[in-house]
């Protein structure tokens, strides 16, 4: 029996062949020797990225080349697929080996989009009836790779995680097949000169950023008072106090002291001192998503890189499968985590006393672990020159997972907490204080806070002060808007705890997009130009206010409906839920924003359309004044449709035109000398340009 083993990429098929003899390794694939497990040896073969993908609208008909609201909506009668042209060649060779095998390991990612990956090609190239296996392997070691290999599962066990996937897969392209037409030609109706491109997951993320904007934009600083005491004991020691009110006005605060004979010199009485001992737990393991956030909070890296980051280390067998949301390991993971604590300590440069070898249900939880454990570092214990090779990210990514996973062996951070409440003619007043007794984990954790002791005097119940009363004038502060790394787990959180379909409970479920795609999704609307990441804070642009004011009311602007439906998502993989209803409700949702949308367009909407196209001008055009715009292949003027004909192309004689040179060209009628242009013979050459009577560009040399 001749087995072929077909991974997610080739970095994977090379770790797969590593924990075997390898007899030859081939551009395509790679062959091994026979062994215990492949008696007859296999060869291992992978994809490059996606090899297959649904067709595009125009590839079922001509006719949809050009967008037409009479068109929509586009519902083929059957999905279709093709082979992607980059990867048809690497593709020919796959299928050409799984046609010679006669039993095929899937062995890519063990997610939802890794079983998509595989089950395409299998199916695309013909190759459904052949034996079908699963490996369900989220290591690099080698060692647990052979186990891996050694108890593979029935590929029917993970054959609904496909049809979620293709579901979610065809379902986005109904969205945006439809949606995004139907949004850009109902604007471009009232002006709009650009495209929107609508998602189901990345537009209700648009809109996350987007209500947080408005919070702050809208926000209306409001004053508020507080009634604070400094007490002086008798041993000439001083705390202050903050009385638990808040008073909206000066009057109302003047009434407040009047009513209880409050003066600003007088006595208080010690009515309790309490001391507790309080701790703060150790961190919680990692998910991709909360790496994301922490490790943007500490070095400002964006969500996308700090994935890609900890894929390169988890290629390099330093850490486990990136694209996990699960927080938890199994007690298998513990065990060999406790094995090479010391060995960790010494890579992270700590050192402390292993506080509990036992495993805490707070990390481990064998119940609690599906797909993927939490991200923790391998059994390897890499060296100095091993570290000295990684890149600074990489460097303090790896540091980032390393400490947070020794955290679990330290101790907690303990303090004691002291209470005093001091009463003023009847008016309590609170005062906290803090001494740290042990800093625990956060000793060795990246996250540095510069929190002093706050010691209160040494007093008693009962005792008598003196009190020195002042009003204090405090001011409401905006919300604050979201850090990339927020964004990030704001979109995990969307979906928490929403009412059930009958409103009788509330249930947990799934959050926006899942730890594998967030960070796709984030850098998606960046290029689609609808949020900037400025000074690590997020901000929406024009484009994207136009958005979100367009979908307003639809279930598109809720981010809880979008986790609504992967939570139905999820429900596909686990068996529970049906394709057909899924697609179902989406072209019903479809067929109802057909209705609406065209009618939904506002003044409100139309006004942001022409605040887009401002803030997307380059310069105002030299025939009409109208606005000249990035047309995509050309410059032009937004005024075309009232006759005006002024473009300027994006290449002249082999030198790109960029916007500046555009905008001078139109605010001055010409340039400065430029270099880099080119004649029809080859040679390079320097010129001004210059705009003449009918607005066309010509050279003009000295």
């Amino acid at each position: 029996m001749s087995v072929l083993i077909f991974a997610e990429k080739p970095s994977q098929g090379r770790d797969y062949a590593n924990a075997f003899t390898i007899k030859r390794r081939h551009q395509s694939h790679i062959e091994l020797e026979k062994c215990s497990i492949f008696p007859n040896g296999a060869i291992i073969t992978w994809g490059i990225g996606h090899l297959v993908s649904l067709l595009m609208p125009y590839e079922y008909d001509e006719k949809y080349k050009r967008w037409s609201l009479d068109q929509l909506p586009i519902v083929p009668d059957r999905f279709k697929y093709k082979i992607n042209k980059q990867t048809k060649e690497h593709y020919q060779k796959v299928k050409k080996l799984m046609k010679q095998a006669s039993e095929i390991i899937i062995g890519t990612d063990i997610d939802r989009e890794g079983e998509l990956i595989a089950r395409l090609v299998i199916q695309q190239a013909g190759m459904e009836h052949k034996i079908t296996k699963r490996l369900w392997a989220n290591s690099t070691l080698e060692e647990e790779i052979r186990r891996a290999f050694n108890n593979l599962r029935p590929a029917s066990e993970t054959y609904n995680l496909y049809v979620e996937a293709q579901t979610r897969q065809q379902a986005d392209w109904l969205v945006g097949m439809n949606l995004s037409p139907l949004y850009t030609l109902s604007l471009q109706q009232k002006g709009f000169q650009g495209s929107l491109s609508i998602g189901r997951v990345q537009t209700p993320t648009v809109m996350i950023a987007y209500k947080r904007q408005k919070e702050i934009e809208n926000f209306v600083s409001k004053p508020y008072y507080q009634l604070k005491a400094k007490f002086l004991t008798n041993n000439n020691e001083s705390y202050e106090g903050v009385a638990d009110l808040r008073i909206e006005s000066k009057e109302e605060m003047k009434e407040f002291i009047n009513k209880n004979h409050l003066t600003k010199q007088g006595t208080g009485i010690v009515r309790s001192v309490t001391k507790k001992e309080r701790r703060n737990f150790t961190p919680r393991l990692h998910s991709i998503t909360s790496l994301q956030s922490k490790v943007n909070k500490l070095f400002k890296y964006s969500s996308d890189n700090v994935l890609k980051t900890v894929q390169s280390l988890y290629e390099k067998k330093l850490v486990s499968y990136p694209r996990t949301d699960c927080r938890y390991i199994g007690e298998k993971e513990y065990a060999y985590l406790l094995n090479n604590v010391e060995g960790y300590k010494r890579v992270a440069g700590v050192n402390f006393e292993t506080a509990s070898a036992k495993p805490n249900k707070r990390y481990v939880d064998n119940e609690k672990v599906t797909e993927h454990y939490a991200i923790i570092p391998t059994q390897k214990i890499p060296n100095k020159q091993e570290l000295n090779k990684l890149s600074e990210m990489e460097k303090n990514v790896y540091q980032e997972i390393l400490r947070t996973t020794l955290g679990i062996f330290h101790r907690n951070y303990l303090y004691e907490e002291t209470t005093i409440f001091t009463d003023v003619n009847g008016v309590k007043f609170k005062t906290t204080g803090r001494v740290e007794k042990d800093k625990g984990w956060r000793e060795i954790s990246l996250e540095k806070r510069n929190r002093r002791d706050k010691i209160l005097p040494n007093i008693t119940k009962d005792e008598e002060v003196s009190s020195l009363l002042e009003v204090d004038e405090k001011w409401t502060s905006p919300p604050k808007p979201y850090t990339e790394g927020q964004l990030i787990t704001a979109m995990e959180t969307a979906g928490k705890l929403v009412e059930s379909e009958n409103g009788e409970k509330l249930e947990e479920i799934e959050g926006i997009g899942t730890g594998a795609t967030r960070a796709g999704i984030i850098e998606r609307i960046k290029e689609h130009g609808y949020i900037e990441i400025k000074r690590n804070t997020v901000h929406v642009t024009e484009k994207g206010k136009l958005l979100c004011e367009a979908v307003k009311g639809t279930l598109l602007a809720s981010p809880t409906m979008t986790a609504k439906w992967e939570t139905y998502l999820s429900k596909i993989g686990k068996g529970s839920g049906t394709q057909d209803n899924f697609l179902r409700n989406v072209i019903n949702f479809i067929e109802h924003q057909l209705q609406k949308v065209p009618k939904s367009i506002n003044e409100n909407i139309t006004n942001l359309v022409q605040e887009d196209n401002v803030s997307q001008s380059i310069a105002k055009c030299p025939s009409c004044q109208n606005f000249i715009v990035d047309r995509g292949k050309f410059y032009g003027c937004n005024g075309y449709s009232s006759g005006c004909k002024v473009t300027f192309p994006k290449k002249l004689a082999g030198k790109n035109l960029t916007k500046n040179m555009v905008k001078t060209l139109c605010e001055k009628g010409k340039t400065n000398k430029l270099k880099g242009f080119r004649s029809r013979k080859g040679n390079t050459f320097s010129t001004k340009l210059s705009l003449d009577e009918q607005f066309n560009i010509k050279f003009v040399f000295d």
